[in-house]
């Protein structure tokens, strides 16, 4: 993304301009004071046409109406500009409490005025039914603001009225308008997934034949799933993404796959661990996925579901309120996955241990199975650097027809046995110290050689 021009914090204060006097003519409409102006919105936003900023851009790509424009300048300035909105923090000498028609909330931490969809219906409409009613589509869930995810209703409680939500602009595109960048998320207790990122390549992948060509489907979904579902009018028939099951044994390449396949199409991995995820409090693991999902929606990136029978294990059947409460957390989750626009994958070392309803909902199931003789000798061979040399007596098919080991395996293998060279000061990877790492690794599994 094109980071921001100098002029961008010039634009950005012209919108806010705006929007102080589009408040200035709702104060002026209230007093009655003679205004001219029959709607808020007949005062002319400032003009993108030649400007070049991550704000104005960002107005050009959405092509932004005013009202849209209106609703995330204002969503936007208890970020960057909260003293602005201190004319609603005015008390109701009745009630000593902000009038009722402002709207508005105080955050947990936030002494500032934080607009909500009341307070966008009082700026545009006033005491005007009409314009109320008028307006009152711009918050849907369905226009694009808030659809493509830009912007954030707050849910509120049952008893309450929708409106009191604060309107919320998400962080990335708080992070486009300031800086022009988004930045990645790190791993966080408001972001509880991890970017999975490798130096190596798909040439450095070795898999099973059969694992490689249901692979190859999942790579064509990914890049022509926009002219399948819209160009070609499927949207109607299918569901939105593309979900996947990745099963075998620990160290087949389960994750590496994932990474290097987001790697190869130019996109983001994201690694959600349920088993660090699922929470002991009620309502909490919901919460935690709500996070992750909310804030990859239309990001086209690649989630990464690992050691998923944590919580898609077989459901149990309904004898406490925790069963009850754990079967809600799974139906949650079938259906936030069942929404995602992108492609998810789902990873376990033991398929049968999952739930078969679940397992109907995946479009791909892909088996990555322990490597072949042939399979192992590449590993072998791949893994060794360059700048070493082994031991004669080292025969890489006699090591690879030997010792069934996964790919994982034989990379600690490798590892153990370059450690032991460098602690000799030699370059050379003696035979002793291979099969030394080769019964440890057994030894982790509860075998001997």
């Amino acid at each position: 993304m094109v980071k921001s021009t100098p002029n961008n914090a010039t634009f950005v204060q012209a919108e806010l301009d705006w929007l102080q006097t589009l408040l200035k003519a709702r104060s002026a409409m209230n007093a009655n004071s003679g205004s001219s102006i029959r709607d808020v919105l007949e005062i002319p936003a400032p003009s993108v046409e030649k400007e070049s900023g991550s704000y104005a851009r960002l107005i050009q790509r959405l092509n932004l109406t005013a009202e849209e424009r209106f609703l995330l300048i204002l969503a936007a300035v208890p970020h960057i500009k909260p003293q602005m909105l201190d004319m609603f923090m005015g008390k109701n000498q009745l009630t000593q409490q902000i009038f009722t028609e402002f709207g508005g909330r105080k955050g947990k931490n936030h002494n500032g005025f934080i607009p909500t969809g009341e307070t966008v219906l009082f700026i545009l409409a006033g005491s005007d039914l009409a314009k109320r009613f008028k307006y009152l589509g711009l918050l849907s869930a369905e226009t694009k603001l808030f659809k493509e995810g830009h912007l954030k209703l707050s849910e509120t409680d049952a008893d309450d009225p929708y409106l009191n939500g604060t309107l919320n602009i998400s962080r990335d595109t708080l992070q486009e308008i300031t800086s022009g960048t988004v930045r990645k998320p790190d791993f966080s207790a408001d972001f509880p997934a991890q970017l999975l990122e490798t130096e190596m390549s798909w040439d450095d992948l070795v898999l099973n034949p059969h694992t490689e060509e249901e692979l190859r489907e999942i790579e064509i979904w990914l890049k022509h799933k926009d002219k399948l579902l819209q160009e070609w009018g499927m949207h109607k028939k299918l569901k939105p993404g593309f979900k996947a099951l990745f099963y075998g044994p620990p160290g087949t390449g389960k994750t590496l796959t994932t990474t290097l396949l987001g790697q190869k199409l130019g996109l983001d991995v994201y690694r959600i661990d349920l088993s660090r995820m699922v929470s002991k409090y009620i309502g909490e693991t919901e919460k935690n996925l709500a996070k992750i999902f909310d804030r990859a929606e239309r990001k086209g990136w690649i989630l990464f579901f690992d050691e998923a029978d944590a919580l898609f294990g077989k459901r149990t059947s309904v004898s406490d309120a925790h069963d009850r409460y754990a079967n809600q957390e799974i139906s949650y989750l079938l259906q936030r996955i069942e929404d995602y626009d992108g492609l998810v994958i789902l990873a376990t070392n033991l398929k049968n241990n999952l739930d078969e309803a679940f397992m109907r909902r995946f479009q791909a199931s892909v088996f990555f199975p322990m490597p072949q003789p042939e399979e192992r000798k590449k590993l072998w061979k791949k893994g060794f650097p360059a700048n070493v040399e082994l031991e004669d007596r080292i025969d890489l098919q006699e090591l690879a027809r030997t010792y069934e080991l996964s790919g994982g395996s034989i990379i600690q293998v490798i590892q153990h046995s370059l450690l032991m060279a460098l602690d000799q000061e030699s370059a050379q990877v003696k035979l002793g110290d291979i099969k030394e790492g080769v019964r440890r690794e057994y030894h982790k599994m509860g075998r001997t050689i």
